[in-house]
């Protein structure tokens, strides 16, 4: 007997669903000229610090995930206040994380299930999240996210200014080859084990150019061609062997980073593995790493904060509790973070490391000056 095509393969899939191409949704909510502006500008004053040309520190700091637009626009008014007051110390680029990597399930994110209610509207998350995207670059404010897969980054990747590979996908050569060909700095972060190696072997699998099976704006399967990304760099967030942010972590990567021919710079995490998963721990990490600046540490270029307008984090309420619409507003419901009100303490503390290196760095430039004569 002939076997049923659905025996022999689809056999676990229940239907599939019509996406709206990438230029389509481009043109239905296309990027103002401000909003181009800021993403270049993003783009330009971290790959100034990265390569060491500016001596101010990268700082990626926003909410662990975004399921409220509207929250997420009054975080952006009140970070572009404190960047415009901090901006010759900082680049300062807001978190805007769209999609969650899951250990094992929940809400995966905007995108996926922008209603919170398990509908997966990914059609009306991907229209939700590029008029947010639009809208934040278009008030005059960078943003980073994280990249998950190979489609989601042709809706929206000419609204970012940075991206990050996080701690389960590192590895993965799907994503070392997506970060060779955008057009903007990416991160990857250590192993969740604590493993340097993956995060190192990753910013040079990405400086490489690849060839690989993508999509392309019209949603046609297509051969990608990259040219490689030498703005790569490695982000160390902790792991289940404990924290990787002392001064002595900082020059084992160092170590590692020049044993491999890399750029011996690096972004350090607050939270994760850092913060031993207590969002009251970011502010100390953050303390520790300025002390570290203060003291002349150059491989320092960037940190990541999750911070949101209040603290801590609240899970989604059951249908019968009133669902997403009972949710606090400006409460995460993903990973715990600080609130406002010490993230302006973290930022201000960072800037003054930041002039405390400068005028160290200074001071160190006038004396051989003066040794010379």
């Amino acid at each position: 007997m002939t076997p049923k095509a659905d025996e022999v393969e689809d056999s676990r899939v229940l239907g599939q669903d019509p996406l709206i191409p990438p230029s389509l949704l481009q043109h239905e909510i296309p990027s103002t000229p401000e909003s181009e502006a800021t993403v270049l500008k993003g783009r330009r004053d971290s790959i100034a610090v990265l390569d060491g040309v500016s001596d101010k520190l990268l700082v990626v700091v926003g909410p662990c995930s975004i399921h409220d637009p509207e929250m997420a626009i009054e975080y952006a008014r009140r970070l572009k206040a404190i960047s415009a007051e901090l901006q010759g110390d900082l680049v300062i680029v807001m978190r805007a994380y769209l999609e969650k990597p899951r250990t094992t399930v929940g809400w995966k994110g905007l995108i996926n299930d922008p209603d919170i209610d398990e509908s997966f509207q990914i059609n009306k998350g991907l229209r939700v999240s590029r008029s947010l995207f639009v809208e934040l670059t278009h008030m005059g404010v960078p943003i980073a996210s994280e990249m998950l897969d190979t489609v989601s980054p042709q809706f929206l990747a000419d609204l970012l200014s940075l991206a990050a590979i996080g701690a389960r996908t590192t590895e993965s050569q799907l994503h070392r080859e997506l970060a060779s060909g955008v057009s903007f700095p990416v991160g990857f972060k250590n192993g969740t084990d604590g493993s340097l190696s993956v995060a190192i072997d990753a910013v040079l699998s990405a400086s490489h150019p690849h060839h690989f099976m993508g999509v392309t704006k019209q949603g046609l399967a297509a051969i990608t061609r990259t040219t490689g990304n030498e703005h790569g760099f490695v982000i160390l967030r902790g792991g289940s062997r404990g924290p990787n942010y002392s001064s002595e972590d900082v020059q084992t990567t160092k170590a590692a980073l020049r044993k491999k021919g890399q750029k011996e710079v690096m972004m350090i995490d607050c939270s994760h593995g850092n913060s031993s998963k207590n969002h009251r721990n970011q502010p100390i990490v953050a303390a520790d790493i300025a002390a570290q600046i203060s003291n002349g540490e150059e491989a320092i270029v960037g940190v990541m904060i999750e911070s949101n307008i209040n603290e801590g984090r609240q899970d989604v309420p059951s249908p019968e509790q009133g669902g997403a619409a009972a949710l606090k507003k400006g409460v995460s419901i993903t990973d715990a973070c600080i609130n406002w009100e010490s993230t302006v303490d973290v930022l201000n503390n960072l800037a003054a490391a930041v002039r405390t290196r400068r005028a160290g760095r200074e001071g160190g430039v006038k004396r051989k000056a003066e040794d010379a004569l």
